[in-house]
């Protein structure tokens, strides 16, 4: 079974407040399997517009990675966020296939 993702960009408007958010969301991960594989960090936008801040994070699978994000649990830290930052998710499948080049 594929596992699943959030891919996150984010520009944070007000830190203290993200801090918060920050503190929050990790209960939902845990709860759902979630592991951060990026969490900002040095980066360079080599094609196209960027965000401040960016954030992968991989599920058991994408039915976990979706019901993490629809969960009560997260819900609650993501009402945290909404006036702290700008962002852009996306929840996506993984890829289990054969690689280019194999």
């Amino acid at each position: 079974m594929a596992k699943g993702y959030w891919i996150g960009r984010i520009d944070v408007t007000d830190p203290d407040r993200y801090a918060e958010y920050a503190a929050a969301n990790g209960a939902a991960y845990a709860a759902y399997g979630g592991r951060l594989l990026v969490r900002g960090g040095d980066f360079e936008a080599v094609e196209g517009a960027a965000r401040s801040r960016n954030v992968v994070i991989e599920f058991p699978s994408y039915d976990e990675a979706l019901a993490c994000y629809r969960s009560d649990l997260y819900q609650a830290a993501r009402a945290l966020r909404q006036d702290a930052a700008t962002m852009e998710l996306i929840v996506i499948e993984g890829y289990d296939g054969p690689q280019p080049g194999q």
